[in-house]
């Protein structure tokens, strides 16, 4: 992994780990429904911003290697690859 990506995708987790542990503590605490449904939408938002930086590494390092030095075979797996991503983030046809 990218040493800058790797920086700043530990630190994004360790924010995240923070969100959740205050999540947890809003639910049984029984905090305003609110609240809570924002601490977990904040959560969400960050967990994006991590997808962001592994995917900007992934392509910047195995993506643009494998297509550009792999077999045939090897390239088609790494577009299976990411359609499969794409279709789990929600995106089907």
């Amino acid at each position: 992994m990218n040493t800058d990506i790797k920086k700043r995708a530990s630190h994004r987790s360790k924010i995240i780990e923070g969100q959740f542990k205050a999540l947890v503590k809003a639910i049984e605490d029984e905090k305003y429904c609110i609240d809570i449904l924002t601490q977990s939408l904040a959560i969400q938002k960050s967990l994006r911003s991590l997808n962001k930086l592994v995917l900007e590494n992934h392509l910047n390092t195995h993506i643009k290697e494998g297509l550009s030095s792999g077999s045939e075979q090897d390239k088609q797996v790494l577009i299976d690859e990411m359609v499969s991503l794409y279709e789990l983030y929600g995106v089907r046809q």
